[in-house]
């Protein structure tokens, strides 16, 4: 633990908490403490009972039974409002700035202190004066909009520490960050941590907790497990722990025959997006796509899906050359894409389950009134359910109700319906846990095996090597490479999505 946190006093602590959900044991005699300057990591499945813990801590929900104790007092935080006067903010997974405010517009948007007229020469200031606080440099007079992801966090930080906030809650926030990004983040949290800041630091990539945190603490099914510093745990001990069992392999990618040539690409254009892209696909493989945040990966996956258009360049596919203008005619060819943003572009939150599963291919389940057959779409739907193990009682769930890792099953769920002959993979495990993200890994298999190909784009370079049989390489709109299984290193890799090798391979392969 971090030795400046004032002797480990304890600022937050909650025990003997109950949270059901209509029946449905969300947390169970759980509890959990933050010290003053520390940073506490939080891991678990999803559905271990992270968010709702967090929504309690923020007075989203009430608690049905416990105590919650800040500096020792018991407290009741009834709404968001109440939490912010505790000295409580969250940082959540997806920023929630204002885009058409500009940086400090949206620092001060919280205050009710500052008056009912703008000053802006001291709004502007003392933006300026909270952001040289985390040691960063941002035009306060820029709109929101025009901020890359990470920034935006940092935007949400500095309203945090505005508002001054001592209790700082940080859920998943480095899910859609680069590996520069996330140093940088880092950086700013360890600054916090040692002017006293405690830190709730949620997130499921096990490498980076063991970086940041001073302690770690692991629920399942919504129970505590484990509390331990981060020098007493490893990584095999917190597996252990969040699924209650042992898991030696996170992915491995198992061996199928490479079927015949399935789809061609050459000499794809798109402006200043992307060029040069030249690769073939055959049935049965996994083409991992690697390269940094903004390389092009994900635009050339929406090229081939019909959602942005080429300038040039020819998709051959199934021996014929197509024009695909829309996603509707990917579908028809038997291409599907699941998106990297489930929340925004992949999933219509309010809908249920059964009715997002079935809504690429809808025409399929109306009768001759144009009406919905619900038998068989809730027969699809419940066969997907129990495919991919899908966490809920009844398929007419509503999709936000779901945890993240159900979410992205469904939305899988959704393209599988439509048996598509290539099958794009956006970010598939992105803010899922260990074991949700092994479910996935075994579907990228079983498809393999079946003869579909699939296109693995992904930020999470040990996950590309895993599961492609070979990889394609972007860097900044252009191809560099594509390498095959057995010559793919990290370091290789990795050199090449930073444009560090600069003789651009034979990428027809």
């Amino acid at each position: 633990m971090n030795k400046n946190n004032n002797d480990h006093k304890l600022i937050l602590d909650m025990h003997h908490v109950y949270k059901n959900y209509d029946g449905v044991k969300a947390l169970t005699d759980t509890h959990f403490d933050l010290c003053k300057g520390e940073v506490h990591a939080l891991i678990g499945e999803n559905g271990a009972g992270k968010t709702t813990l967090i929504k309690i801590i923020m007075g989203v929900i009430m608690a049905d039974s416990g105590v919650i104790k800040l500096d020792g007092n018991p407290v009741h935080i009834h709404n968001p409002q109440s939490a912010q006067e505790f000295g409580i903010a969250a940082i959540y997974q997806e920023p929630m700035v204002f885009p058409d405010l500009n940086v400090a517009e949206n620092i001060f948007i919280s205050h009710a202190d500052r008056g009912s007229i703008v000053h802006w020469r001291k709004t502007f200031q003392d933006a300026e004066d909270v952001l040289s606080k985390l040691d960063v440099n941002l035009n306060v007079h820029m709109p929101a909009r025009g901020l890359t992801l990470a920034a935006q966090q940092t935007v949400e930080i500095a309203k945090a520490i505005s508002l001054n906030a001592r209790i700082l809650i940080m859920d998943e926030p480095t899910s859609s960050l680069s590996a520069h990004e996330v140093k940088q983040l880092f950086k700013i949290v360890r600054s916090l941590r040692d002017q006293g800041v405690s830190i709730l630091f949620i997130g499921h990539r096990l490498e980076e907790v063991l970086e940041i945190a001073d302690r770690i603490t692991v629920f399942r099914d919504g129970r505590w497990i484990s509390s331990k510093p981060r020098d007493e745990v490893t990584i095999e001990g917190l597996i252990h722990d969040m699924v209650g069992r042992d898991v030696k392999e996170f992915f491995a990618k198992e061996k199928t025959e490479r079927g015949e040539l399935l789809m061609s690409v050459r000499n794809l254009y798109k402006e200043n997006v992307f060029k040069g892209i030249n690769f073939d696909v055959y049935r049965g493989e996994v083409l991992g796509f690697a390269g940094l945040i903004g390389s092009g990966r994900t635009d050339v996956g929406l090229a081939l899906f019909g959602i942005e258009h080429a300038d040039s360049g020819d998709i051959i596919f199934e021996g014929k050359k197509l024009k695909i203008k829309s996603s509707q005619q990917a579908l028809e060819h038997g291409i599907a894409y699941s998106t990297e943003d489930r929340r925004r572009l992949g999933l219509i939150m309010p809908m249920s389950i059964c009715s997002n599963i079935t809504l690429p291919l809808l025409q399929r389940y109306l009768n001759s009134l144009g009406l919905i057959k619900k038998r068989p779409e809730e027969e699809t739907a419940e066969s997907f359910r129990k495919q991919l193990d899908i966490h809920t009682s009844s398929v007419q769930t509503v999709i936000e109700e779901l945890s993240g890792g159900n979410q992205q099953k469904v939305m899988i769920s959704k393209w599988l319906n439509a048996d598509p002959k290539l099958l794009i993979l956006d970010e598939p495990t992105r803010g899922i846990d260990v074991a949700t993200k092994a479910e996935v890994h075994n579907m990228i298999n079983d498809l393999a095996s079946q003869g579909v190909a699939v296109i693995l784009i992904s930020s999470d370079l040990p996950e590309v090597l895993a599961m492609s049989d070979r990889i394609l390489v972007m860097h900044e709109g252009n191809q560099m490479g594509i390498f095959d299984q057995v010559e793919a290193e990290e370091e290789n890799i990795m050199a090449t999505a930073l444009g560090q090798n600069q003789a651009i391979q034979e990428t027809v392969q």
